[in-house]
């Protein structure tokens, strides 16, 4: 989900990535001396620096290049086409969401997701502050706004609505309105009673004047949201480059989770979205409320380590709901952990 900068349509996105259209690529994002850096592709679901900070800071400090590495970043709307632009070798790294991937495994599609970037979900449905709903329950019959219809905000909140016993259309409708400016503007029509919301439109709905709570049950909030994923096959040829990738994440989280940085952080991501960056207040305010769902509750086993029992819950989900039609004949192929160890470990 994206903090209100809309980029181009899904059809526009595409199109900048040569999916199906014919591509202008922007220029590599580095100095003269990227030339003799190995040239990556990093593909991210929304615009917001601030959502994929542990990315943004590691360029700013200069991690990736201590790597080898020299990052081009581009922008997509949603999950699904950064899943594709990973399919066709238009980018080698993504930031996908667990049930994007999961559904497309089920196609056949051999994406991995390697690191995962927010532990504790960072999406939650929300509801208008003064609203009478005080659960999912009392949504029942009611219009509920997302930002895609195919983004990773869908599965979190089916699950939840599963859960419940509650189906689409028969007990609720989704319906896409955007990303935080465009669902303000549905709250305020009445087209929507409650929007899936990622903690970057939780906060620019309440800074435009649309103050909402969430009612997300507890239980829920092990439903992990977007990391970063890599096509099976690129994975295996090139060991190397992951590692080295993993290895930037990591230091560029740590350092962004020190308070001591901050100033510095804060122009990293400012760089990574101007836009983003022009309201300081704004941006202190929401990259805190990332950070906080960027943090593991256990570190024991380092940044970017997946649960396998959070897997075996969004599948369980995904199937109730009827999304996937039978399990993954292997969901741990979904994911790995091979480089966690490397990639915590001081170089």
């Amino acid at each position: 989900m994206k903090p209100g900068f809309r980029l181009p349509t899904r059809r526009h996105a595409l199109a900048a990535l040569g999916l199906g259209i014919p591509a202008v690529l922007t220029t590599w994002r580095g100095s003269v001396h990227a030339q003799a850096l190995r040239n990556i592709t990093f593909v991210q679901p929304n615009p917001s620096a601030i959502n994929g900070f542990q990315l943004h800071v590691a360029i700013g400090q200069g991690y990736f290049k201590d790597e080898g590495l020299n990052v081009r970043v581009e922008t997509v709307d949603g999950s699904a086409p950064v899943l594709q632009a990973l399919a066709a070798g238009q980018a080698h790294f993504g930031r996908p969401g667990p049930a994007p991937v999961l559904l497309a495994r089920s196609r056949g599609v051999d994406v991995v997701f390697l690191y995962n970037a927010v532990p504790t979900s960072s999406f939650g449905i929300v509801v208008k502050r003064d609203s009478a709903y005080k659960s999912p329950a009392d949504l029942k019959g009611k219009v509920i706004g997302v930002g895609t219809r195919d983004g990773a905000e869908v599965g979190f909140a089916r699950a939840i609505l599963n859960d419940l016993k509650m189906t689409e259309p028969r007990d609720y409708t989704f319906i896409p309105v955007g990303d935080g400016g465009p669902a303000a503007a549905g709250f305020l029509r009445g087209d929507i009673e409650a929007y899936v919301a990622a903690t970057s439109d939780a906060a620019i709905l309440n800074q435009r004047g649309i103050f909402v709570r969430d009612i997300t049950p507890e239980k829920f909030l092990t439903y992990f949201g977007n990391g970063f994923a890599a096509m099976g096959d690129y994975i295996a040829k090139n060991p190397d480059i992951v590692e080295g990738f993993g290895r930037a994440l990591v230091r560029g989280t740590k350092f962004a989770m020190d308070d001591k940085n901050r100033a510095t952080v804060m122009k990293h991501l400012a760089a990574g979205n101007r836009m983003e960056g022009e309201n300081q207040a704004f941006a202190n305010a929401l990259f805190e409320a990332v950070r906080g769902k960027a943090t593991p509750k256990d570190l024991s086993k380092g940044w970017g380590y997946q649960d396998p029992a959070h897997w075996q819950a969004w599948q369980k989900s995904l199937l109730a709901s009827g999304d996937l039609k039978k399990p993954l004949p292997n969901l741990e192929a979904a994911y790995t952990n091979k480089f966690i160890e490397a990639w915590n470990r001081s170089k």
